[in-house]
């Protein structure tokens, strides 16, 4: 994804969850995921599809095991 991509998906993600402490982060290699995250905590990724050029960005969140248990 593109910096202005990735600026304009942010800025929809926390209009649409009302939260401003959502972040995407540019992964550091080439083609790798966007890392979704709020404030430090590393949440999912975000990635870009492109096909017969319709463009569409899809979010997939993490829950793990571990962090249910915490909430018990």
């Amino acid at each position: 994804m593109t910096q202005a991509e990735l600026a304009a998906v942010q800025a929809h993600l926390r209009k649409l969850f009302v939260n401003q402490r959502i972040a995407l982060v540019a992964p550091s290699r080439r083609h790798a995921s966007v890392e979704l995250r709020i404030g430090e905590e590393f949440v999912g990724t975000v990635h870009r599809d492109e096909e017969d050029g319709d463009v569409s960005y899809s979010v997939q969140i993490v829950v793990l095991a571990e962090d249910l248990a915490q909430m018990n």
